[in-house]
């Protein structure tokens, strides 16, 4: 049987439609079911999948949008159906028309899937300019609302470019939409044109536009520009809220421009919005970067004061500062500050404190840490256990490292690349090369690709044992790997050739690596540098010094460092003092080990008051002393037998809690007797009673 129809029999083809749609999609609307396909004439199956039927069809039934919707669905599963945009705009004209947008966006989705996406803009942008632009609009927002959710950003921005060009605007919410993926992707430049465009085209801004767009430019650190937004808030009749506000007090924290974020939440509080810990936080953090943890504090407490409740964020941030610092023993009494507040520390917070004792050396507390987390029923992370690893590595409780990688596997939990490369420097560092390749091995085995830190890691081994043309294997292992070497792989190959006295090879290589476009810089420099020094070949380490000025290489501290020391230990003080001017003339800080090569090469050559002033000198320019430079001073002191001297200098280290080691001890005891080792025991304790 074939069907046809004449235009003029529309009332005839509608209800014939209707009687075929009445038993077959009422109850099945949206699933295919094979009794009901098996029912169909196949004849009526080919007529249906033709796109002129389908429109004619649809039409028929525009004013009951469910009813189209049902057959649609039921058409675009067929083998056969042609998918055409015309079709796709047919029926999401109808759904538009009658207000039901839910099954449109899901249209709209099926056209995105079938890739008509593309036809159906342009019949919407064709219709638009035409008399149906109120719908066109609707639609047209709606496949950007559409691309917005998938994340597709530049279909997003096709559509709303076709639409501005073409006189049709788009609503503020998906601009909106726009403004915030490209934000999200650091898009600067493009954020700064949607926004000019959406002014010239009279598309009012909202509070979520200029929110979105203080944050734009704060994030590419254009602060200034992102407090001029409130101005022009105010100008469109827009007030700024909360989430204005923190977003610029975050923008200017990170910028290190505390008074001025501190003036934005003292507005706030007169504007009588709301402050809280996503206010403050950020300016917590700035203080506590700059290590300002007085000012954090006292923020801490005008938090409370404000009834704006410090969160576990808040304390986790003021934590790891002082972990970084290596005040652990401060950072961990705000565990017991969270819980009087009944706030419940979480995993971060405990991460946090194991990263600090195991940078400390202090691998027991780490592990208790690690066991009291575990009762508190927080699961550790990959970040714990590689946190817990490097800090079994660092100590030399290698077979505990290992044995924490064993089990987090136990629980459920795959090492990373981070993991290995962790456990096979450790190794490394130790001698203990089969045991490196074991774990690289293994890496490898569980389809783990090294990265560059990894693969270096291995060459440090190599070259450690003295293996050069091993290191050398790993280099071009790892290239053909997919990972070309990086500078830092370079510099590790360098400083390894020139320890081995190799100076040609070293010198070889750095040509290489420019060939290969990477540029050698200070520590490439100081390596050959320090190389030349050590074998006593002080001319050509001026050469190579004087090589890297010329070609604009600053040197850092490290470099200058080593020139002081190699002149110092031979008594040359005067180029040792030159070297000394000459970077602090060019905004190089001396640190401590600068100061007791200098202070060395002093008291080698008996020139005290010298050696005395220079460590007046470094701790008016805020470098501590450490036992290094006690030890200095202490030995030349005993051998010159100034002993009252010697021992204000031991008890001035005791005063400032610097360890002596038994180097201080065998300065200070080298030139007595043995009888008289006792009776400056007996001294010393007396000198520690008298002080207390």
């Amino acid at each position: 049987m074939t069907l046809s129809f004449r235009p003029s029999s529309t009332t005839f083809f509608s209800k014939t439609i209707t009687l075929f749609l009445k038993p077959h999609f009422r109850f099945y609307p949206f699933s295919t079911n094979p009794q009901i396909d098996n029912s169909v004439n196949p004849h009526f199956h080919s007529a249906v999948t033709q796109p002129e039927f389908l429109l004619r069809v649809l039409n028929s039934v525009k004013h009951r949008p469910l009813t189209a919707l049902r057959f649609f669905r039921w058409v675009e599963k067929q083998p056969n159906f042609h998918r055409s945009e015309t079709a796709f705009v047919a029926i999401l004209d109808i759904l538009a028309k009658n207000g039901f947008m839910k099954p449109a966006y899901w249209v709209m989705e099926k056209a995105i899937e079938v890739k008509v996406d593309g036809g159906v803009l342009d019949v919407l942008v064709g219709i638009g300019c035409g008399r149906n632009s109120e719908v066109s609009v609707k639609l047209l927002d709606l496949l950007i609302q559409v691309f917005a959710k998938k994340l597709i950003l530049e279909k997003c921005l096709m559509v709303f470019y076709k639409m501005v060009n073409n006189g049709l605007l788009p609503d503020v919410r998906n601009c909106n939409r726009v403004l915030k993926l490209l934000k999200d992707k650091s898009m600067v430049n493009e954020v700064e044109e949607v926004y000019s465009v959406m002014i010239k085209c009279q598309i009012r801004p909202t509070i979520v536009t200029f929110n979105t767009m203080m944050d734009s430019r704060c994030k590419e650190g254009e602060v200034g520009r992102a407090v001029e937004v409130l101005d022009v808030m105010r100008m469109f009749g827009c007030d700024p809220n909360d989430v204005s506000y923190n977003v610029l007090v975050n923008g200017l924290s990170g910028k290190g421009e505390f008074d001025r974020a501190k003036e934005l939440i003292e507005q706030m509080s007169m504007l009588g919005l709301k402050v809280s810990a996503h206010t403050y936080n950020p300016l917590i953090r700035g203080f506590c970067k700059k290590e300002m943890f007085e000012e954090a504090n006292d923020l801490r407490r005008e938090m409370l004061g404000r009834g704006a409740l410090p969160t576990v964020v808040t304390y986790n941030t003021i934590m790891y500062s002082l972990c970084r610092l290596g005040r652990v023993s401060d950072a961990r009494r705000y565990l017991d500050v969270m819980v009087n507040e009944d706030l419940m520390p979480d995993l971060v917070s405990y991460n946090t404190l194991i990263y600090g004792y195991s940078r400390l050396g202090n691998f027991a507390e780490a592990l208790l840490l690690f066991s009291e987390l575990r009762s508190k029923n927080l699961v550790p992370s990959v970040v714990t256990y590689n946190t817990l690893i490097d800090g079994g590595c660092r100590t030399g409780n290698l077979d505990i490292a290992k044995g924490m990688k064993d089990d987090m596997i136990k629980h459920g939990l795959c090492p990373d690349v981070v993991t290995f490369t962790i456990l096979v420097r450790g190794f490394c560092q130790m001698g203990n090369l089969p045991m490196a390749k074991e774990l690289f091995d293994e890496m490898l085995s569980r389809g783990l690709k090294p990265d560059c830190i990894a693969y270096t890691t291995r060459i440090v081994g190599e070259l450690k044992l003295g293996n050069p043309s091993k290191a050398f294997g790993m280099k071009e292992e790892m290239k053909a790997e997919g990972f070309p070497p990086d500078l830092i792989t370079y510099n590790v190959l360098i400083n390894g050739l020139c320890k081995l006295g190799n100076f040609d090879d070293a010198n070889e290589l750095v040509q290489k690596m420019r060939l290969e476009g990477i540029v050698p810089d200070h520590v490439t420099y100081t390596s050959i540098i320090h190389a030349h020094l050590i074998s006593g070949l002080l001319r050509k380490a001026e050469e190579v010094f004087s090589d890297m000025l010329k070609k604009g290489i600053h040197p850092s501290v490290v470099t200058y460092t080593v020139l002081i020391h190699s002149y110092a230990v031979r008594g040359r003080l005067d180029f040792a003092k030159k070297y000394f001017d000459e970077m602090q003339d060019k905004g190089v800080s001396p640190n401590v080990i600068t100061y007791n090569a200098l202070i060395y090469g002093l008291c080698k050559e008996n020139m005290m008051d010298v050696a005395y002033n220079l460590f007046a000198e470094m701790e008016s320019k805020g470098v501590s002393p450490n036992k290094y430079t006690y030890t200095i001073l202490i030995n030349e002191n005993s051998n010159l037998q100034y002993w009252q001297d010697a021992l204000k200098l031991y008890k001035d280290m005791l005063d400032r809690e610097i360890k002596p080691d038994s180097c201080t001890h065998s300065a200070l005891m080298k030139h007595l007797s043995k009888d008289y080792k006792l009776l400056a025991v007996l001294r010393l304790e007396n000198v520690i009673r008298e002080g207390e």
